[in-house]
């Protein structure tokens, strides 16, 4: 199983032939963001779904206290490098709110159900997020 660094790596090498498909399946993208405080790219590995035509992935962070890095440095520039299998593009990330958090949500959870538990986990309200292709 991929993780981190690795999962990226070897997703980009291989336009997502190894990568794309993660556990059990789930399907996974590559977000490139740049750091906040560095300006540097940082890229992560994130479970993704196509709703709408969007990708949509959830800063979850395993039900933790905090946000995910990744999710400040999109809330400072949401300007983004997606890359779901050998399609590269940019995307503007912005966070969903209210009923429509609620039905995307819903459907990141039916692929990864464990959201619902890290939701059970943390006081905050954990962001889910739709990358629009610019």
């Amino acid at each position: 199983m991929l993780f981190g660094d690795e999962h990226v790596r070897r997703y980009e090498e291989t336009d997502g032939e190894v990568g794309h498909d993660w556990q059990d399946g789930v399907p996974a993208l590559v977000l490139t963001t740049t750091g906040r405080k560095t300006g540097e790219e940082r890229k992560f590995a994130l479970i993704y779904q196509i709703v709408d035509g969007n990708a949509v992935i959830v800063a979850s962070k395993g039900g933790a206290p905090n946000h995910p890095g990744w999710y400040f440095n999109l809330e400072a520039k949401p300007e983004v490098q997606v890359q779901v299998k050998a399609d590269k593009y940019t995307a503007h990330a912005r966070t969903a709110e209210g009923a429509e958090r609620a039905k995307l949500w819903e459907a990141l959870a039916k692929v990864w159900p464990d959201y619902n538990e890290y939701q059970k986990k943390t006081d905050r309200e954990i962001p889910v997020v739709v990358l629009e292709r610019v």
